[in-house]
């Protein structure tokens, strides 16, 4: 069909103008002529639409929304002799959870089985399905049983003995002792002494790796001691010292530290700062070291390692990942804002599942930027939720309004140490203990398991973010 011309174009133009013109002239006669049946036929063309809207609702009902969903990856492996934890899968109707209606069937080589067998290598392929109102949907995944045995770890967020913010944590990979802190105040190193001596835990004595990420009191305190509480270097054999590879303080607490670093390196300990260790640049220093059978830690690289952050401590934190199968474990001291903007823009960062909530929580830190990459499923704080020793505006106490804000758009799955009083501490979760065969992530508080947004504290003085991703 040929195109019409301009001339066409416009006579066809004029003429729609005209018969709208004199529809608008014919509608107004009616109108002055018939006030009462215009009236009414108006509405009855509305009747009309209104009835004609609710026959389709029932005569063609708009289709139900039913939500299908794997918990966790669409593949993973297991390690022969492990305890096998199904994923499973989830399943909404109307925003209903209908999760317990979904069957699942497990086949090996084409023939079904009750159920996975993790005591030979194989490889199994796992069929959720469900039907509900007449919807019916299915999804798959393979499990894939290894003859590689990765050991276990266990990761302690651990509280520090008085009324002051700090971190310590301590981690058990296999047979390897890994201390990474130890705030807040010197006599801490007390606390955390009898905690690593339990039975279980750091049973010879030897540390094989200490990280000091930065040089705060609130971070090395308990290195130093007392002669009280004598320091984590007097109570400990260490293997290798990893800190910081720059720092702007002249204190008495990190000049002391340095004395007691340099006498347990005279003893036979390792030193290396972060920064040797990413360019492995020195005898021994490694930016990857696997320190468990299937687990590795990896020393992460950002710009304040080598440039000023300008008085700005925080910045110069080491940064680690330790790996385990498909879990990660994201550890950034107390990491800024900036520093973490340039953490992301250093190293390909994996989703986690476990971070420790940097900074104690505060708002300076755990930006988007962060979070927004390692999408993390758990996150654990070291701080006494509450206190006004670092923020004594309200709403940015540890840990702040706006970090829940931006934390509580990846997870609920949010636990703190401690709960600050004016002259001492409470227990809010306690010791936090996180647990992983490589499979699901158990954690569990020394007082209890509450997720931080179900406890007293959070109801009263923080709210939940609606948004979530």
């Amino acid at each position: 069909m040929s195109e019409q011309k301009p001339a066409q174009k416009k006579k066809a133009s004029s003429t729609g103008k005209k018969i709208k013109k004199t529809a608008k002239k014919e509608i107004k006669k009616v109108r002055k002529k018939h006030p009462v049946a215009f009236v009414l036929a108006v509405i009855a063309i509305i009747a009309l639409g209104v009835a004609g809207y609710f026959a389709r609702q029932y005569f063609f009902p708009p289709e139900p929304e039913m939500s299908f969903v794997l918990n966790g990856p669409s593949s993973y492996s297991v390690a022969l002799e492990s305890a096998y934890v199904e994923k499973g899968a989830k399943a909404t109707y109307e925003g209903k959870d209908i999760s317990n209606e979904i069957k699942t069937v497990y086949t090996c080589d084409g023939v079904t089985v009750p159920t996975v067998d993790t005591s030979k290598e194989a490889t199994f392929k796992v069929t959720y399905s469900i039907e509900h109102e007449k919807l019916v949907k299915s999804l798959e995944r393979s499990v894939v049983v290894t003859s590689i045995t990765a050991d276990s770890i266990s990761i302690h967020f651990l509280e520090l003995g008085n009324q002051y913010t700090g971190d310590s944590v301590y981690i058990k990979a296999g047979e390897t002792d890994i201390l990474i802190d130890a705030g807040s105040r010197q006599y801490s190193a007390g606390t955390i002494g009898k905690y690593l001596k339990q039975p279980g835990l750091v049973e010879d004595n030897k540390l094989e790796y200490v990280v000091a990420t930065h040089a705060h009191q609130d971070h090395i305190a308990g290195f130093v001691g007392t002669n009280a509480a004598p320091g984590i270097f007097k109570q400990f054999d260490v293997g290798t010292i990893i800190d910081f590879p720059k720092t702007d303080t002249t204190s008495s607490i990190y000049n002391r530290y340095v004395e007691e670093r340099t006498a347990e390196v005279a003893s036979g300990a390792k030193h290396f700062t972060a920064l040797e260790c990413w360019n492995e640049s020195k005898e021994g220093a490694q930016k990857s070291y696997e320190i468990a059978s299937g687990i590795t830690m990896e020393i992460l690289y950002h710009k304040y390692y080598v440039e000023s952050a300008k008085g700005d401590e925080n910045n110069y934190s080491v940064c680690l990942l330790f790996t385990q199968g498909e879990n990660h474990y994201l550890f950034t001291g107390d990491l800024e804002a900036g520093g973490e903007a340039s953490l992301v823009a250093s190293n390909t960062l994996p989703q986690v599942t476990l971070f420790k909530g940097a900074h104690h929580g505060s708002y300076t830190a755990n930006s988007d930027a962060l979070l927004s990459v390692i999408r993390p499923e758990v996150i654990c704080i070291c701080c006494c939720a509450g206190t006004k020793e670092f923020r004594p505006t309200a709403g940015n106490e540890f840990p702040a309004q706006a970090t829940v804000n931006v934390m509580g758009k990846y997870t609920e799955k949010i636990y703190v140490t401690s709960l600050w009083h004016e002259d001492r501490a409470d227990s809010l979760n306690g010791n936090i203990v996180c647990t992983s065969l490589g499979m699901d992530l158990e954690v569990h508080g020394s007082s209890n398991d509450t997720i931080l947004k179900e406890t007293d504290w959070f109801k009263e003085n923080r709210t939940w973010p609606s948004e979530r991703i």
